[in-house]
């Protein structure tokens, strides 16, 4: 989810470290070098195997150990993003998100892990493939994960933490710069560790960020002597949405649990971790361990500071972090929330840049170009071209109320027809690969009909998670119903050939 807006500059501004001494940035630049050295002890002065063999590069050889995975799994998708955007919102309503995302973690665990592990799968698209014994359906599913990372993901990542830092040190130096010193830091972790190095940087810095975001709303609730009822409106501290509401309760039982399968599940940026580990075991606790995070840890973080910026402040919408952070974290502690912001940025960044990389390795190099020799060489030959294609789009992010909402719009468009096509394959048999191809095509057209149609005119008011379910029931229909019409065609011709052969 992206969350982001140009309102990033004044939550930094409130944080205080444009106004510290060297010594918070001294901290700063310490626990950055800090993880970077425990890293690098951690993953030894050689990699894997020598051969730069796919499964070494992309998937850690085999070998994250269960921490390992439930530490790269919730860096990668906790970034400045949730903790500015989240907490923007300044209301309880939104912890929905992170606990229906327990639900998908533990449905990635129990239901898809064995399938991925059972068919060797490097990429989630490999399932596909082999599901309807086509390849056109995984090459069309890669290409929209690909897209999405590299329009989307990445640059946003670059902005929206390159905005929260120039602003943190309260400097003038341009935006690109911030952006082009995340960049190569992350980019080097992809290019000289693969995934391993990774996941490695992703648990350190995750130690760090979940403790210190913790310990912000330890403090945020010292401010108002833990006590979140006083002045505060109940709609803030509701869990149950109403209609108007940002997620109405029914959704809950509607498009929430797809839009997390599709993520937790089906999602290379994030399936790649757990297909990383020795073996099946090892990979679903370590997806359980996420799960816990996810329900324990992330929740509070993502909600908690929001709302008692609002008994403190007011309805302040995306400063509340930032402006709460500046009010109850002691200055010497500004160097550590900075490179908290750094890490949080630089661990997504790197993930999703190594499943890029593999998404373009194993669907397109090896099936359009030719056989890979050595994956180190090709993965640091596409990270580096990918991470200054994502440098380049940051520029584009300086309307970002505007063009981010609009790249949100877009990316929506791919979530339930690309799940449709994994409901499909492992629910029904004897599909063809062009019918949910068709399925596909389906779904994008009908979500974009309704995004940029019919709920501007008020044509549908119906909310966007309950359409969700909508395009995804008539995606996985508009599939098999275009599956039965080849099947139809091939019996007619089949029936038909012994009259040809007559004539």
């Amino acid at each position: 989810m992206l969350i982001v807006n140009n309102q990033l500059s004044e939550v930094a501004v409130e944080t205080g470290l444009s106004s510290s001494g060297p010594v918070q940035v001294a901290i700063f630049v310490a626990l950055t070098l800090l993880v970077a050295i425990a890293t690098y002890l951690k993953l030894g002065r050689r990699r894997s195997s020598p051969d730069g063999s796919g499964k070494d590069v992309f998937l850690a050889g085999g070998a994250l150990t269960w921490p390992f995975v439930a530490g790269s799994i919730t860096l990668t998708n906790l970034s400045t993003d949730q903790l500015v955007g989240m907490n923007g919102n300044q209301m309880l309503l939104l912890a929905w998100w992170e606990i229906a995302g327990f639900v998908g973690l533990i449905i990635l665990a129990f239901v898809f892990v064995p399938i991925y592990y059972r068919e060797r799968c490097t990429t989630v698209t490999e399932l596909l493939e082999r599901r309807y014994g086509g390849r056109s359906i995984r090459t069309l599913i890669s290409a929209l994960f690909l897209l999405g990372n590299v329009l989307i993901y990445l640059p946003a990542a670059l902005y929206s933490g390159s905005l929260f830092m120039r602003t943190l040190f309260g400097t003038d130096i341009p935006l690109l710069a911030f952006a082009t010193g995340l960049a190569v830091i992350s980019a080097a972790y992809t290019i000289f560790g693969g995934l391993k190095a990774v996941a490695i940087m992703d648990t350190y810095s995750g130690i760090g960020v979940l403790g210190l975001a913790l310990l912000i709303v330890f403090l945020a609730l010292a401010a108002v002597d833990f006590d979140l009822v006083t002045s505060v409106p109940m709609e803030r501290l509701s869990m149950i949405g109403g209609p108007d509401s940002p997620i109405p309760w029914q959704t809950l039982l509607t498009g929430m649990i797809f839009i997390q399968i599709y993520y937790w599940s089906t999602n290379q940026n994030l399936t790649q971790k757990a297909m990383a580990a020795p073996n099946i075991r090892e990979a679903q606790k370590g997806v359980v361990a996420a799960a816990v995070i996810r329900i324990l840890i992330v929740p509070p973080i993502v909600v908690v500071p929001g709302v008692v910026a609002f008994k403190l402040f007011g309805d302040i919408g995306d400063a509340a972090y930032g402006r709460l952070v500046g009010e109850v974290l002691p200055g010497w502690l500004a160097g550590a929330f900075a490179a908290m912001v750094a890490a949080a940025v630089i661990t997504t960044f790197s993930a999703v840049l190594n499943s890029t990389v593999a998404l373009y390795a194993i669907d397109f190099h090896e099936q359009f170009v030719g056989q890979v020799r050595d994956h180190w060489r090709l993965s640091a030959t596409v990270s580096t071209i990918v991470t200054l294609l994502a440098i380049l789009l940051v520029p584009l992010y300086q309307n970002a109320e505007s063009i981010i909402n609009l790249l949100q719009q877009l990316n929506g468009l791919t979530s339930m027809p690309i799940l449709s096509a994994f409901v499909v394959a492992l629910l029904f048999r004897n599909v063809r690969a062009e019918a949910a191809i068709a399925g596909v095509l389906w779904g994008i057209t009908l979500y974009g009909t309704y995004t940029f149609a019919w709920q501007p005119a008020g044509l549908i008011t119906l909310h966007y998670i309950h359409f969700m379910v909508v395009v995804l029931v008539t995606s996985i229909l508009m599939a098999l119903a275009t599956n039965a019409i080849f099947r139809w065609s091939r019996a007619l011709r089949a029936s038909s050939g012994p009259s040809s052969d007559v004539d």
